[in-house]
């Protein structure tokens, strides 16, 4: 398959005030575009202005949620170069959680040479000051209008990018947790490791409890017992319990996490010992109490590493690290964005330069 460059007739204002980015806010001028039908498989691949889509309303997405996502980030370097972290990563992801919601995998050599196409063509777009990036979202939704359950047989796929600022505005500062045993995420057999749209949605109630109770974000348990710790907020979450770094497996309910794997990675080159298994509540309270649990932190794309100073499971409410940023938290974070922005080595070859 071809891939067409389509001209640009209006450009938009340049940023001026890179600090003023807000996440996901301001959008660059092209985007990528390709279509599916069955029996005749993905086309009329393009990179074309940035521009709305017009859908029927009968078209399956807006009816029964049959959609996926992925976000991955572009980051200038202090020579000038672009620079993608494990952007293979993110489409093998994308095309497993394709598989799970029966849509047609995309083509993983072809979509990444397209993605690197549209950020050359958009690099005057990837900020260049302290902590920003170019945000970089590939998505596919079910375009066929027909009231009914089953997949669809035409879809829309594409990619838009988006500069973003530093995720933390105010600094790199502890966040506070409300463990919710009400609501859950994901159950067994469910969607939860797939990226997609119905697993936020979910979410976004006890998001709004939690935010109105004054805490930053919901750390979900299991669907079962309702006991061990999944993730927190949309990041996956990793304990330093007893010097050692506990994190929920990986068995279908949670995302497969990108950044989770790099740290992990890291984690046992500094010659830390890692357990993949569920810490239950009484773990993660009782261990701040006592001292075994001495940090944790979310990991995702959007902040990286995320650091909790404190939870809170139904009336009581636990401390770590004096509510600071704890130094395993500080190392991974400094670790893995050296190697982002080119001020580590890279040893594993995560980066790939424009």
């Amino acid at each position: 398959m071809d891939l067409q460059i389509l001209p640009l007739t209006e450009r938009k204002p340049p940023i001026e005030d890179e600090a003023s980015l807000v996440f996901g806010r301001t959008f660059t001028d092209r985007m990528f575009v390709m279509e599916y039908d069955t029996g005749r498989g993905w086309h009329s691949a393009r990179i074309a202005p940035y521009a709305p889509f017009t859908l029927d309303p009968a078209a399956l997405v807006l009816h029964y949620a049959q959609e996926i996502f992925e976000g991955l980030k572009a980051f200038r370097r202090p020579d000038g170069n672009i620079a993608l972290f494990r952007p293979r990563d993110n489409i093998a992801r994308f095309n497993r959680s394709a598989r799970r919601l029966c849509m047609p995998p995309v083509d993983e050599d072809f979509f990444l040479d397209a993605l690197k196409e549209l950020i050359r063509l958009e690099a005057d777009w990837v900020p260049r000051s302290e902590g920003t990036s170019l945000y970089i979202r590939p998505t596919m939704i079910a375009t066929q209008p027909v009231l009914g359950v089953k997949p669809s047989d035409q879809y829309l796929c594409y990619i838009i990018l988006s500069p973003v600022g530093p995720y933390y505005k105010g600094g790199f500062k502890p966040v506070r947790i409300w463990i919710s045993d009400e609501y859950i995420r994901s159950a067994p057999g469910g969607t939860g490791e797939a990226k997609t749209g119905g697993n936020y949605a979910a979410s976004l109630l006890a998001a709004r409890e939690a935010a109105e109770r004054g805490f930053d974000q919901v750390l979900w348990l299991d669907a079962v017992k309702r006991q061990y710790v999944e993730e927190v907020g949309s990041m996956n979450i990793c304990f330093v319990y007893d010097d050692k770094i506990v994190t929920s497996p990986l068995h279908g309910t949670i995302l497969d996490g990108i950044t989770r794997r790099s740290i992990l990675t890291l984690a046992k080159e500094m010659g830390l010992e890692i357990e993949e298994r569920a810490m239950s509540i009484d773990e993660i309270m009782d261990g701040a109490s006592n001292g075994r649990l001495s940090e944790a932190f979310g990991t995702g794309t959007a902040a990286v590493v995320s650091p909790v100073g404190q939870f809170t499971y139904r009336d009581r409410t636990v401390t770590l690290s004096n509510n600071q940023v704890g130094p395993l938290t500080m190392k991974f974070f400094e670790a893995l964005t050296g190697i982002q922005y080119g001020r580590q080595p890279d040893p594993h070859d995560w980066v790939e330069l424009l």
